[in-house]
């Protein structure tokens, strides 16, 4: 635990935290400037590797050619006429042109607006509508033609560019008579407070909201945790790091560390793809230092060693390794024998599990929602160092993060060098830090409106701050179930248990106003596909199996495993299995994969009276 917290006690227990940031506030200049700085002072450093559409390697670009790219793009959207706070909105997947272009409109004094690449025809008309975007680069011709359907709708919507048919020679070729000096001086009139991006939250309900971020809360964000996670990103000795990006850019925790790596001249690899053979094979051949992933991701990654040893009938040692993975996660000074246990099974099993990552990964920054207990020892115990975070869009990403060398497990960490933790009378957490953004676009006014006077930020939710400052998250405020007894429970602690099982690919808790607390369960495709080919019920019908007594048994043992995490009157009474993914396809996930609980409540109400019958409850 770091010695300069400040900690803050009301009637016994610690309500607030603060840590002193690690590096001063830049006070000029913006993100603009990182790839011409680092072309200046290392022009040879790598810093990019892309995928040849040829041979399939990846070829290196050092950071003067990056800075030239960047410099090229940028002439192209001047000469176009993007004025200085135009908006740009970018609609691609995870590719080294979204960055390009990320930093060449912050070269032209824009401010780019992220548009999930599957986003819906309305979801992406009123993020252009709301953010006023002048421009839209789109990575396809599907895309294209979602936008161009909506252009009517959409007249302020000047320019359209395809990454497919050549947008950014296009804009190279553009900007060949631009002056390099009106660069230049696009990128002298931005200062750290000037709008960088407009990121809109994906929303459980209701339209998204534009975060407004500046470049001096990218700066704050970035900097601090770039010197907090030196062992990641700047590593004493041995190889250079290197990450390779899958996570949505469109996503803020994506694009903190895209601009984090380039701040730190960290190679940086782009997937598009997180499909699991194809994410699997860019990991073997870019093989990364770190990654940054979400807990769906290290779900899978575990789930799918599991299932591989159970295939070669090697299901029993498997477990036996994992248990051996988690003592000695869970051990700040694991015992002889402990440590025994982990050398043998990393010859074993856990160099097998750091093969799939790509063989020389180290370390994971894991953020988007709780990964749990027992992976997070897990894979430190396999030997794959976990730096849980929380954050939101409005706090430019991570606000706690795991501190090196001081893991707590089954917490997000201390607060982020800078940052200002506050518990409220209620239970939610509150932020306050450099970091935190601007305000909420308001398209009326074509500004950002502050959210609050005093300087901290409401999250929506629920936490609490351990003796020694650490915070634990326990749900959202507004997801919070009272039974019809009166009894408040967070649903979240259970539903990241049960998402966890091999079987299992969704859960949500329900029970708001209702006798007892039950579940909607959906299957996991791999998971079930295993189970099947295992059990030789190749033959059953999808409908056939949520009713299969031996599946059902399954299920239900992971049901009583997570209800050891809560009292009785919080614990799962009944569960449906449902023949039905939630998928943001359905409309049941966010972009993000998180659930959309409205939505499922009224497109399953019919299951979840049938779990309020007679005959489902028990005591």
């Amino acid at each position: 635990m770091s010695t300069d917290l400040a900690l803050i006690r009301v009637d016994g227990r610690v309500r607030e935290v603060s840590a002193p940031a690690l590096v001063p506030r830049v006070d000029r200049g913006s993100l603009a400037d990182l790839p011409y700085d680092n072309a200046r002072q290392h022009p040879d450093v790598v810093v990019f590797s892309r995928r040849d559409a040829e041979d399939g390697g990846w070829k290196d670009v050092t950071a003067a050619r990056f800075a030239a790219e960047v410099h090229a793009v940028a002439k192209g959207l001047i000469a176009h006429g993007l004025r200085p706070g135009d908006r740009l909105a970018l609609m691609a997947r995870t590719t080294y042109e979204w960055t390009l272009l990320d930093f060449a409109a912050w070269a032209a004094g824009l401010v780019t607006v992220p548009v999930h690449p599957t986003s819906s025809a309305f979801q992406t008309r009123w993020i252009l509508q709301d953010s006023g975007a002048v421009a839209c680069v789109v990575e396809d011709a599907g895309q294209g033609r979602t936008v161009s359907a909506e252009r009517r709708r959409l007249p302020g919507l000047s320019h359209l560019w395809v990454l497919d048919a050549g947008a950014v020679r296009q804009l190279r070729d553009a900007g060949a008579r631009v002056p390099d000096e009106t660069v230049t001086a696009r990128r002298g009139l931005l200062t750290p407070n000037t709008l960088a991006t407009l990121v809109y939250t994906s929303g459980t309900t209701g339209r998204p909201k534009g975060c407004a971020l500046t470049h001096a809360n990218f700066f704050a964000e970035v900097d601090n945790a770039v010197k907090l996670l030196h062992p990641v990103f700047a590593p004493e000795g041995g190889e250079p790091p290197s990450t390779l990006l899958f996570l949505p850019l469109s996503h803020v925790f994506g694009r903190m560390v895209a601009v984090g790596c380039v701040r730190a001249r960290v190679r940086v690899g782009h997937a598009p793809s997180v499909e699991g053979d194809a994410l699997l094979d860019d990991l073997a051949s870019f093989r990364p230092t770190f990654l940054l992933a979400i807990p769906y991701v290290m779900e899978k990654v575990y789930n799918r060693a599991r299932a591989t040893a159970e295939r070669s009938g090697k299901g029993a040692a498997f477990d036996r390794a994992a248990r051996a993975a988690r003592r000695y996660g869970r051990t700040e000074a694991p015992s002889l024998p402990v440590r025994a246990a982990r050398a043998l099974y990393d010859l074993l099993v856990y160099r097998r599990i750091r093969a799939a990552l790509g063989g020389r990964v180290r370390y994971v920054i894991c953020g988007g929602s709780p990964l749990g207990v027992r992976l997070a020892e897990f894979f430190r115990g396999a030997g794959v160092e976990v730096f849980e975070g929380y954050g939101l869009t409005e706090t430019t990403a991570a606000s706690t993060v795991t501190p090196p060398l001081a893991p707590r497990t089954g917490t997000v960490g201390l607060p982020l060098p800078g940052t200002g933790v506050r518990i409220a009378d209620d239970g939610e957490v509150w932020l306050r830090g450099p970091h935190v953004f601007a305000g909420y676009w308001d398209a009326q006014r074509g500004t950002a409106v502050p959210y609050t006077d005093e300087g901290w930020f409401p999250t929506g939710d629920i936490g609490a701050l351990d003796e020694d400052g650490y915070l634990t998250i326990t749900g959202r405020k507004k997801d919070l179930l009272i039974t019809s007894a009166g009894k408040n429970v967070a649903p979240a602690p259970l539903e990241d248990w049960l998402r966890a099982h091999p079987l299992v690919a969704q859960c949500m808790v329900v029970g708001d106003n209702r006798p007892y607390v039950s579940a909607l369960i959906t299957l996991d495709h791999e998971g079930l596909a295993h189970w099947r080919r295992m059990r030789q019920k190749d033959h059953l019908a999808l409908w056939e199996l949520a009713r299969d007594e031996e599946l059902l048994a399954v299920v239900q043992k992971a049901v009583d495993d997570a209800n050891r995490l809560v009292s009785r009157a919080e614990s799962i009474r009944a569960f449906r299995v449902l023949t039905t993914e939630f998928s943001e396809t359905s409309g049941h996930l966010t972009p993000s994969l998180k659930l959309k609980r409205r939505a499922v409540l009224r497109d399953f109400a019919r299951e979840v009276e049938e779990m309020y019958g007679p005959e489902s409850a028990y005591e």
